[in-house]
């Protein structure tokens, strides 16, 4: 294009109504680095534990467009369609080989469009329910390649099964942020797949409430109702995940925090395990998780620690035995930029006889599935380019 060209397209784009731009962003993520994993000391013995393997890994990279168009009177179009990309492997498998559920498609993670102004946020499309812990706790989800497993309560303890993670065709009010104040409302009719002419019945719903302050201290409560459908006879069964959790953080200090998460999973109706569960127990299981970080100028010090209690509530009391675990993670990040950091982490889940907890956000984990009894550990070294 010659300068006189342009300058006319220069001038045409400023000329313009302002109500007729939108401002569109491209941002995204790279999180890539080494390290060894291991799972060892399973129940059934050593025949059934990970060696350590050596692996090239990616935690949670992505790749993002986001927009918003000023409508005039104070409202807003907004958009954002994400996508998650594997860029140790160009494909949308994870660790383990098996499908990364957040990779691999246009739109694969938090992607939605709506309206915003003054009174607040709507949104539809497929959007992260119960998953997310905010700044309050967010190693995994921002720092590093992974935090302490039970710490992402939607994505379920082991054993007892998760909420979800991102939930598709969700409808989303997000609260206007006042005198610190904020949330949101979720709904998703989970009954898109089901023809409804006698072969299903279409009344499974997810139904979810975040409430959020910030203040001398930051709190997040959630709760969150994923109820299945009623079945069709002669099946009995109507699955019931009620997850609930509270993080408390106080931030002592500019650049550092300490925060706690109470979260417990409730599943009624639950399905036959073998050496787990019978048909229509009502199971639930308790996590505590401790986090603490502290920037020292140019570097940031991390320490999460995670404890789940037993589960109750089998059918045969003795299945519910042996189901705690214990998690650790510490690591230290070098930030070379505002966009830029170097980290080393080491993370380590001790489970119980019973149970299977594992690094299995992000598609991580090199175990399908985790046996029994068998404690993952991971050595990490790792960069994250934020753009």
């Amino acid at each position: 294009m010659n300068k006189k060209l342009m300058t006319l397209a220069v001038a045409g784009a400023l000329a313009a109504p302002a109500g007729a731009l939108a401002q569109v962003t491209v941002y995204g993520r790279a999180n890539l680095g080494v390290d060894r994993y291991e799972a060892k000391g399973s129940t059934a013995g050593t025949a059934s534990d990970l060696a350590a393997r050596n692996r090239v890994f990616d935690s949670g990279s992505r790749i993002g467009v986001r927009g918003v168009e000023d409508l005039g009177g104070g409202l807003r179009a907004v958009f954002s369609i994400e996508s998650g990309v594997n860029v140790d492997n160009g494909s949308n498998l994870g660790q383990n080989g098996a499908a990364n559920t957040s990779t691999g498609f246009l739109g694969s993670r938090d992607s939605s469009a709506g309206l915003e102004s003054s009174f607040g946020r709507v949104t539809f499309g497929r959007q992260s329910v119960l998953w997310t812990n905010g700044t309050i706790m967010q190693s995994g989800a921002n720092y590093v390649n992974i935090d302490v497993p039970m710490a992402t309560v939607g994505g379920g303890f082991g054993r007892v099964t998760g909420f979800g993670t991102r939930i598709n065709n969700t409808l989303m009010y997000t609260f206007p942020t006042m005198s610190g104040f904020g949330g949101y409302l979720a709904y998703a009719p989970n009954s898109e797949a089901v023809q409804g002419n006698g072969t299903g019945n279409v009344d499974a719903t997810i139904k979810a409430v975040r409430v959020t302050w910030e203040g001398v201290v930051k709190v997040q409560a959630d709760l969150g109702i994923n109820q299945a459908a009623s079945p069709v006879a002669p099946a009995t069964l109507r699955l019931k995940n009620t997850s609930t959790k509270l993080l408390v953080g106080w931030p002592y200090m500019p650049g550092a925090q300490i925060s706690v998460l109470l979260g417990n999973i409730k599943i009624a109706d639950t399905a036959a395990v073998a050496g787990f569960t019978s048909a229509g127990d009502a199971v639930k299981q308790r996590a505590i998780v401790v986090n603490w970080e502290q920037t020292f100028g140019t570097f940031q010090a991390l320490a999460m620690a995670g404890k789940l209690n037993k589960v109750s509530g089998c059918g045969v009391a003795a299945n519910c035995d042996n189901t705690e675990a214990t998690s650790l993670m510490v690591g230290g990040r070098y930030i070379l930029s505002k966009r830029t950091a170097a980290y080393v982490t080491y993370n380590a889940t001790k489970n119980k006889d019973n149970q299977i907890l594992d690094y299995t956000a992000a598609g991580y984990t090199s175990a399908n599935p985790l046996p029994a009894g068998a404690d993952p550990k991971i050595i990490a070294v790792g960069v994250q380019h934020n753009f």
